[in-house]
This record gives C-alpha cells, structure tokens and sequence, in this order.
C-alpha cells in the first residue's frame, strides 16, 4: 500500500521563467529550493510531470500578479491543485530588506504549507472575458475626461468660458467650433483636441455597446439586471459590480462583503482603548468608486422616478421590494448624518456601505424567482 502524502510547490512566477521552490509535507519537512523553469505551457508541464509520483499529492501556489490565472488553469488541467495567493496579504517581516526570486519562492511554500496565505476567488474564462471589457471601459473614460481636461485648460489660459450650464452637450460642442482666436494656430489646435475628445467619446460608447451585447449569454445577466432596481444604479454600476466580487455566494453575511470591499472602519483597540478611523480602503478600488457614484443618489428624497419605473417594472415584485426599502432607509440615514454634521463625504461614504448590503441580499435571490 503506498502511503499517502502532500508536496507543496512554490512558484515565484515572471514573464520569462518561474522560480521554484519545493515543501515535502508536515512540519519538519524538506523545503528546498528546485531552481528556475521556463515559462511555457510545454516547461510547466515536463516540471509537473517530473514531480508526479504513486500516492504524492501536489499543490501548487502562486502570487497573483499580471501573470493572470493561465498557470492556474494549466496545472488544474492536469489534475493538481493550484492556490493564487493574495500578494497583500504575504506576511512579512520589517526587517526583511533582501528580496530575490530564490527567497521569494522559498518563503511562499514555507507559508503555503503552514497555511498561512490567503487563496484570491479567480474567475473563469467567461467572466475574465466580460471583466476585461469592463476595465476597457473605465479606461476609455479616463482618457476621455483627460481630452476634456485638456480642452478646458486650453481655453483658460486662453480667457474663454463656456456660459452655458451642461457642458459637452451638443450646444457646448457647437460653442467650441464657433471659437475663434488671434491666431490660426490655436485654432488648429483647438480642433485637434475636439477630434480626440470626439474619439474617446465613440470609444466608450463602442465599449458600452459590447458590454449590452455581452451580457445577452453571461451567466450574472439576470443579476446585474435585478440590481439596477435600486436608486442610483445603473446598468454599468451593476455589472461593474458582479464582474469584480464575483461569486456572491462565497460571502456568508454582508459585513464580510464590505469588509471585503474596505468601506468598514479601520481600528486600533487595545485594553478599553478603542480608536476607529476612516475606512480601511481594502479591496477593489473600482467597486468602491461606482459604489460612492451611486450613493450620491440618496442625498434626495425617496421617491421611484418615471426612468426607473419604465426600466424596472418587469423585475419580481420581492426585488423591487428590497429596492424600496433600501430607498427608504439610505436617504433616512443621509439626512440623519447631516443632521449630526457629518460632512456630506462621510455621510456618502455610509450610504454606500449599507448599499452594499442591499445589493448582496438582491445579488443572492435565485434566478427562478425571475
């Protein structure tokens, strides 16, 4: 009978090569270090099969970095377990100041068999696919409020300023091709900027475009459209969400998910001492952002306005439900932190953390109850 046992593999992963490093399991176990492979499909997989033997069970980890989750997926395919590991969440020492790859992978399997890594939630292929499009899009806005930016600046210095009150409508944009200025030049360039601006415009309508016709066959469609019932959610809010948390399920309360998020205060408590500051800012910076946007929505009395009625009326009546209850007691909870004059970012800054709450419990509703 051959006896069971587990070897840990660390994987110190770079473009070009990875750095390895080998545990034998229990406590007084053999940690040495194997060397350098190369990066390919082909090298992993000659590495992997050289360590399979009788009765050894492998499990591999890796930082998680802009390697991606293709490692992952390579060595899962071939029947081992492979853990990615939050590179936030390494312990560290303060004095540590040397920093290779032999000691990195050396460390990571050293602390992967005592478990003492956090393993990150990785998405599939699908949802990867539909993530990239997302972050796609936030790029695209970022660039097109950088051309506006420019042109704003251009046209101060210039002493112009638009009198109108919505900017890049299309009475601004027929504003800025009336412009005229001493010189030619400038005039040249002030077309410039409007053609880029145009362009990064179109970019993001494009990207929004294929984000609709992606959620057609996406498996969270039905949740994303269920969350667009709440105030201050809209349809690149929703989605923005499930393609960054992911799997709900896999938060038991939503404490955990905000915690998650970093929208609950950070905290130094020691004997009857307890000191809370600001939110710890933990987590995804991109859900957190949609999530203040959103929360803005209920500085505003509660009340369901005729686009969002339109938009959300064939939703079960148990969403729409939860939608109003949380419109009922976000904008209470608003007024309720001005009144105590907490400045309106802080009290946004709640809002959006109870919000969260709202969106895990619709998130969860099984999609039969569609």
């Amino acid at each position: 009978m051959v006896d069971y046992s587990e070897v840990f593999i660390g994987l110190d992963v770079s473009k070009d090569s990875h750095a390895v490093a080998v545990a034998q399991g229990g406590r007084d176990g053999e940690v040495r270090y194997f060397g350098e492979i190369a990066s390919d499909a082909a090298a992993v997989r000659r590495f992997v099969h050289k360590l399979e033997r009788p009765g050894a069970r492998l499990r591999f980890c890796y930082e998680a970095g802009p390697t991606g989750y293709g490692l992952k997926r390579l060595i899962e395919g071939l029947s081992h377990d492979c853990a990615v590991i939050a590179p936030s969440l390494i312990p560290r020492r303060p004095g540590e100041r040397v920093k290779t790859n032999r000691r990195d992978a050396v460390k990571l399997v050293r602390l992967f068999r005592a478990g003492e890594l956090t393993e990150i939630w990785t998405p599939d292929e699908a949802h990867e696919a539909m993530r990239d499009l997302v972050r796609a899009r936030e790029a695209a806005v970022r660039e097109r409020t950088r051309k506006r930016q420019e042109i704003r600046s251009f046209l101060l210095r210039h002493g112009k300023s638009y009198p109108g009150k919505k900017a890049w409508g299309p009475r601004h944009m027929a504003w800025l091709h009336e412009l005229s200025f001493e010189w030619p030049a400038q005039k040249v360039v002030l077309h410039e900027m409007i053609a880029a601006e145009r362009q990064g415009r179109e970019r993001v309508a494009r990207l929004e475009g294929a984000i609709e016709d992606a959620l057609l066959d996406w498996p969270l469609a039905q949740a994303v459209d269920r969350l667009q019932a709440l105030r201050g959610v809209g349809l690149i809010t929703a989605v923005t969400f499930m393609v960054e948390v992911g799997d709900i399920r896999r938060f038991e309360h939503p404490r955990r998910l905000m915690a998650y998020l970093g929208l609950v205060p950070c905290e130094r408590s020691t004997g009857e001492s307890v000191w809370r500051g600001g939110i710890t800012r933990a987590g995804n910076a991109r859900v957190r952002r949609v999530l203040a946007e959103s929360a803005w929505a209920y500085r505003h009395p509660a009340a369901v306005g005729k686009k969002k009625y339109f938009a959300t009326r064939h939703l079960p009546e148990e969403v729409q439900e939860v939608a109003w209850k949380a419109q009922a007691r976000l904008t209470r909870r608003y007024r309720a932190l001005s009144a105590r004059g907490k400045r309106s970012t802080v009290a946004v800054t709640a809002v959006a953390r109870e919000l969260v709450g709202f969106m895990w419990a619709i998130a969860r509703m099984e999609p039969a109850a569609l």
